[in-house]
Parts: C-alpha cells; structure tokens; sequence
C-alpha cells in the first residue's frame, strides 16, 4: 500500500518539537496541534492523496456555565481514506472526536464546539497511521522532552511591552491556582491562566482562533500589549 519512503516516515520517531501540551486538573496533557496532523499527511501522503468524510456530526448537550456562557458539546465519527500514489489501493479508518464551544451567542458556541469535534475526529482516526500522528504519546512509558514548558513564559513575556496601567512590571508572572474549574474550557483547548500583578492573562498557542472562549470567561484583549487580560478583583467577585 504505501511506498517504502512512506514507511520509513511513518516509522520515524515523533519529534519532540512539534508536542504541546496543556494542564487537565493535576495531569499534564501532551497533543499535536490540528494543523500539525493536517500538515504531516499532506506531506507523508500527498496532497490528493487522502481525504475524509463527516459520518455523523451531532450534538451532545447544551447548558449555561456559572457566566451564563453557552456550552455546547459535539461529537463527530469521521472516516478517513488514504490512496496509494496510483490510486489503485485505499487505506480506510474511522474514529470518533468531541468538542466544546463556549460563547456569549450560543451560534458561536455551535460553531466552536462542531470545528473542534471535526479537528479531534481528525487526530484521532489519523493516530492509527502511528508515531507521526501522535500514536506514540499514548505510550505513557515513553518520556518526551517537553519543550514548551522551557519556553512558554518567555516568548509571551516578550510581548509584554507596554501593559495597562493597573498591571505592574515589578511582579513575575506564576501560574494562577485559584478557581480552576472557572477555567477549565481553557485549559482543555491548550491555553494556560497566568497571574503579572493584579492581573490574570492568557498564555498559550494559536490564542487569536479561540478567542471566543477566552472572552466567554471574561477576559479584555488589550491591543498595545497584544494578549488577553483580566483584573483579578474581578475573578475573585465572581468566585
């Protein structure tokens, strides 16, 4: 089915580079981005090469957060086909994705929470091709670099260059404890809650595609700093 240089590829170890990773309670999660998976079988494959279908898109639940945010839940069942240059043979393989969406308008949480149950679908059923799918991370007893957690805060911290008045300089940023489950729709996309003085920020990748979860919790994006803020008196009225 596949041609010797895809199956060298494929048998390739995962580089550590392209791991993220993100809090879930006290467990440290390790992914692959959608994009990255998206990337990886254009490049293994061929773009033509391979394609996928939605079977079922459909939606799970819907309530209201202690926000009165929207919440709503997808789950997606994806089959994907992968050809052989010659189009002669197919590869196929079906899994199932979830997603959440988190908006002030609940058709913003609709639209969230289906895109990302697509995206999971995707990663999930394109694991079964191995290693540089993201496979191997299931293997708890392999132990990845993580160099995200070393280079996380400084990128960011780059950015702060000119903060709004109310935040001070003078105080590091460390991670936030307080009121996790206010933000657990964050931390469950890859972002992490982050404290610089008086106020909360938000630290992660790709910040700008999810920004609709981020101002469901309540945080202000400040333009001249460009990242996502929130005073911490605020966070701890609504507490």
């Amino acid at each position: 089915m596949f041609n010797d240089k895809q199956n060298q590829v494929l048998a390739y170890e995962l580089d550590s580079s392209r791991i993220k990773s993100r809090a879930k309670g006290s467990i440290s999660l390790s992914y692959l981005e959608g994009f990255d998976i998206i990337e990886t079988a254009n490049r293994i494959f061929g773009y033509g090469n391979w394609d996928y279908s939605i079977s079922k898109l459909e939606q799970v639940s819907e309530e209201l957060n202690a926000n009165q945010n929207k919440v709503v839940c997808y789950k997606a069942i994806l089959e994907i086909k992968v050809y052989d240059m010659q189009h002669s043979k197919q590869v196929r393989r079906e899994d199932v994705g979830f997603g959440i969406g988190i908006a002030k308008m609940l058709a913003d949480a609709h639209e969230s929470g289906a895109k990302e149950a697509v995206t999971d679908a995707i990663k999930r059923t394109l694991r079964s091709f191995g290693n540089q799918f993201g496979n191997s991370l299931y293997d708890k007893s392999r132990k990845y670099p993580n160099k995200q957690q070393s280079t996380q805060i400084q990128p960011q911290s780059q950015q702060y260059q000119q903060p709004p008045a109310q935040i001070t300089q003078s105080h590091q940023m460390q991670t936030q404890n307080s009121s996790p489950q206010e933000y657990a729709s964050l931390y469950n996309i890859g972002l992490t809650i982050m404290e610089q003085g008086q106020n909360l920020v938000v630290v992660g990748d790709d910040i700008f595609a999810k920004k609709d979860s981020i101002k469901a919790c309540g945080f202000r994006w400040d333009g001249a700093s460009k990242f996502w803020y929130k005073p911490i008196e605020k966070q701890q009225q609504a507490a």
